[in-house]
């Protein structure tokens, strides 16, 4: 019944994490395409009223005219919306997932003996301090060289460094699915960080400023427009951490921490190119087509880098495999956890007709992907997984 409730914990919370990554991750791009694409306004009304920017724009059957003044409107309505419950939505079911997945079961999902002979309590604690050390010393490094001259990119230099750093550390420490999950979800607590520690109480002391008619602090509009771009340069690198549990052969490498790295790279390349691509159709700035071509090189170099050697048929799996064969496979390798005593995920490998039920899965989690056993913890070979691919490619036959 545990398993069963932690399961349906677990589809509820994702469907709700992606939904308000969804809603934070399209007003997030929306604003950046809305500032790369604004011009300065024609109409002298505008121009008096302290309108930097304007765009037209047509969705959904009607025109639209957003615009940006350059400090504030000449009187602040009733009525703001505000963009933060987007972004503490996604990252508090984010994290409410991470626990019921990962820190309910750490000794399972965070464990790997052969890297670290952690207890489940001690990994759990290292995985959350994982985000919060890394809050802070991206926190730090804004504050040191933000404001400096060419301080963005001093900045984007060292917080890459801390993420390599990072990325090395969670993938020695931790099992390459865990250890990638964890990379992004401490990236994706500080997109969120930026928006509560400094994006949105600088936004709450802008329109207090204007509303007691004050002199408004231009460091606020400076810094969270600062932590805005570094949450954009974040998003792709984020998704691709958060999509690769499903695919074992990126962090199943013996050096999964640079896979990671490179991909998240050819995210933030791919990030910047649609970027400036808005500034370019201005005349504002070159073409961005080298950023495409670099994210995109990065990617096939790790494709091509990544392709498993042409294998020989295996010479020692019979011609015809059936149910005696594999059997005593899954007997050493998964009945552990699949078995009579024990059915993670309500999956039960321990008699002819289980096993005929789920052929596709085990073809799919343990040959194809080799995402089970998880972190290979009965340390099944690669034979073995020739045999069952055989198998199931015969038509999974157990009689």
């Amino acid at each position: 019944m545990e398993s069963y409730l932690l399961d349906w914990a677990n589809l509820l919370l994702r469907w709700l994490h992606v939904i308000t990554a969804i809603a934070w991750v399209g007003s997030s791009f929306y604003f950046v395409f809305l500032d790369s694409s604004l011009t300065p306004p024609v109409d002298e009304d505008l121009k008096r009223q302290g309108v930097s920017g304007e765009l037209w724009a047509v969705h959904g059957g009607g025109f639209y005219h957003p615009v940006k003044f350059a400090v504030a409107p000449p009187k602040l309505p009733e009525h703001l919306h505000w963009f933060y419950w987007e972004s503490y939505t996604t990252w508090m079911s984010g994290f409410a997932l991470f626990a019921v997945t990962y820190l309910w079961n750490a000794s399972t999902w965070l464990v790997d003996p052969s890297r670290t002979n952690w207890s489940g309590g001690v990994a759990g604690a290292v995985a959350i301090g994982f985000i919060v050390v890394f809050w802070y010393g991206y926190d730090i490094v804004c504050r040191l060289f933000g404001q400096r001259k060419n301080g963005d990119a001093i900045v984007g230099a060292l917080v890459a460094v801390l993420v390599a750093i990072a990325a090395w550390l969670a993938c020695h420490w931790f099992p390459g699915r865990a250890a990638f999950l964890l990379v992004g979800a401490m990236i994706a607590s500080t997109m969120t960080a930026n928006v509560g520690f400094w994006i949105i109480p600088g936004q709450r002391k802008m329109v207090a400023a204007i509303r007691e008619g004050k002199p408004v602090d231009p460091i606020h509009g400076w810094r969270g427009k600062q932590r805005s771009v570094h949450n954009t340069y974040f998003t792709l690198p984020v998704l691709l951490a958060m999509l690769s549990n499903h695919y074992g052969f990126l962090w199943n490498h013996p050096r999964n921490w640079l896979v990671l790295l490179l991909m998240m790279f050819a995210g933030a390349a791919i990030r910047q190119f649609f970027v400036l691509r808005h500034g370019w159709k201005l005349g504002r700035n070159k073409h961005p087509l080298p950023y495409a071509l670099a994210g995109i090189v990065a990617i096939v170099v790790t494709v091509v880098w990544l392709a498993p050697a042409p294998q020989l048929a295996p010479a020692a799996a019979p011609a015809q495999v059936g149910y005696a064969q594999v059997q005593p496979i899954l007997e050493q390798r998964c009945y552990l956890c699949h078995g009579a005593q024990v059915q993670m995920k309500n999956v039960r490998l321990d008699s002819a007709q289980s096993l005929k039920e789920h052929a596709a899965a085990v073809y799919q989690q343990a040959v194809v992907q080799k995402t089970m056993p998880l972190n290979n913890a009965t340390n099944i070979t690669d034979g073995e997984r020739a045999v069952l691919g055989q198998w199931f490619q015969q038509g999974a036959k157990v009689d």
